[in-house]
């Protein structure tokens, strides 16, 4: 048995751009940015992007365009996909390798007022109790000294 399987967590790069294919089904599509840190062997911090065009079908794509838009943090678990093509105005081949999303969890909003299913429309979310501050959240400290590979004991 073989596996293709894609999970990736990141921001979006543009909003989601919404359309529907002939059978009528939706169709979002949109780029995803994730990033990875590490030091290199003189101990200076580098830094490298990766961007994943992401495709959502049906009720995916519908909750992407209603909710996401560029900026916002969501994670994505898929299957990976590559389409080649005929370009006309080149006349060579092009393709292009996406990430078919089967599941989508919404990250925290941008104002840091949670995450998760608590995207809801501003119209539908009427309160009659006042605004409290949100509470703080506890943040876990790491040490600043590098591991030693050889310490690990396996």
């Amino acid at each position: 048995m073989y596996i293709n399987k894609a999970m990736v967590y990141g921001n979006l790069t543009r909003d989601p751009e919404i359309r529907a294919i002939p059978s009528g089904q939706q169709v979002a599509s949109f780029s995803l940015a994730t990033n990875r840190v590490w030091k290199d062997k003189s101990g200076a911090k580098q830094e490298s992007v990766d961007y994943h065009n992401i495709v959502l079908y049906a009720r995916l794509a519908e909750l992407a365009a209603q909710y996401l838009k560029k900026g916002s943090s969501v994670f994505i678990e898929g299957r990976m996909q590559t389409r080649s093509w005929d370009d006309p105005a080149s006349g060579g081949k092009k393709y292009r390798t996406e990430i078919v999303a089967d599941t989508m969890q919404f990250g925290p909003r941008a104002s840091g007022t949670g995450a998760g299913g608590s995207y809801a429309p501003e119209s539908t979310t009427k309160s009659s109790a006042p605004a409290s501050q949100p509470e703080a959240l506890e943040t876990i400290e790491y040490p600043q000294e590098d591991i030693n590979p050889d310490d690990i004991p396996f």
